[in-house]
């Protein structure tokens, strides 16, 4: 089933967020400064395409600097991307199959404001409602 919607999913929102993750990513990349962001552009693209089955987690190891990352990329990246995935979930609310998708497409906004200290794990291990990260 995971499989079915993933690939509705990708004909119908899948491809264009992930495109414009990855427009995003080589902008931070262009910059030297900015590659740590460009890198959690291109984890959350590849997410953004292939979402059901996976989930996105809080990293216990993520420090200051991740805090203090995710406020720089609020302001220059969270924002527009967040706004992609709000036009594209009111985009597919339109029709009634499309509700679910907008539903998982607005899950989606939190880890696409703040990435950084965020780990992407498949779903099957977070059976329980937790995930104990491997050390």
């Amino acid at each position: 089933m995971k499989t079915l919607l993933n690939i509705i999913w990708f004909v119908f929102a899948g491809f264009w967020l992930w495109l414009t993750y990855m427009i995003a990513g080589v902008i931070m990349c262009i910059f030297i400064v900015t590659i740590p962001f460009g890198i959690a552009s291109f984890r959350l693209g590849n997410f953004a395409v292939w979402p059901f089955g996976r989930t996105v987690i809080d990293r216990p190891d993520a420090g200051t600097a991740s805090a203090i990352g995710n406020v720089l990329w609020f302001i220059f990246a969270g924002i527009w991307l967040a706004f992609a995935h709000v036009a594209t979930a009111f985009a597919l609310a339109i029709t009634i199959i499309g509700i679910p998708f907008a539903w998982a497409n607005l899950k989606m906004i939190p880890a696409a404001l703040v990435p950084l200290g965020k780990q992407i794990v498949k779903s099957d291990n977070n059976s329980q409602g937790y995930y104990q990260v491997p050390r």
